[in-house]
């Protein structure tokens, strides 16, 4: 495939979400404000071997709040109220990209430090057959993403994290397992 498409489409694929998240930025500045973060960031590939992917990892999360879980009292609510987010990272060099989505959950450690757990999904374009070839092998297009970060509350709007994230199969379909692991920094603005 020549560089210049594989490009091109991965800029439409992050063109595209930053649309989705404007669209809904607007539209739930219009309701009750469900709409609850903008996360943008790049992470690296921390995988080993054959399964290393080179390059770099943009990426762009919009974190919603639909059960108001900066209102929970206890830390029992808080486990039954988690934000949902979405979001796409778009691989530079020959990473994998991704849609993914899911649950988070963020715990205060002090006002302004705290963590953040996230489980859910990725949909991806890399390989899922043993090819041979470098980078890692997936198995299958659908995976399971789990997500940690370590964050800081700049002010009340802004934060800044140290992330990572971990996708694969868990061995529950036909196909190499190699998984993709990535770690990196994070901006987000909560509104």
């Amino acid at each position: 495939m020549p560089l210049r498409f594989m490009l091109s489409s991965r800029f439409c694929l992050l063109s595209s979400v930053l649309f989705l998240f404007s669209a809904f930025h607007q539209s739930a500045a219009a309701a009750d404000q469900v709409f609850d973060e903008l996360r943008f960031g790049t992470s690296a590939s921390i995988n080993g071997g054959g399964a290393h992917e080179s390059g770099i990892f943009p990426s762009a999360t919009i974190y919603f709040d639909p059960l108001s879980s900066g209102d929970a009292a206890t830390w029992k609510e808080a486990i039954l109220e988690p934000r949902i987010y979405l979001g796409a990272s778009v691989g530079v060099g020959d990473g994998v990209d991704q849609i993914y989505g899911g649950f988070s959950w963020t715990a205060d450690i002090t006002d302004r430090l705290f963590v953040e757990l996230g489980l859910g999904g990725t949909v991806h374009n890399g390989d899922v057959a043993q090819n041979g070839g470098n980078g890692p092998n997936l198995g299958c297009r659908l995976l399971f993403r789990e997500q940690v970060a370590i964050g800081y509350r700049v002010t009340g709007n802004w934060q800044i994290l140290a992330t990572a994230d971990h996708s694969s199969h868990a061995n529950l379909c036909d196909g190499p397992n190699d998984g993709l692991t990535h770690a990196g920094l994070a901006v987000g603005y909560k509104f």
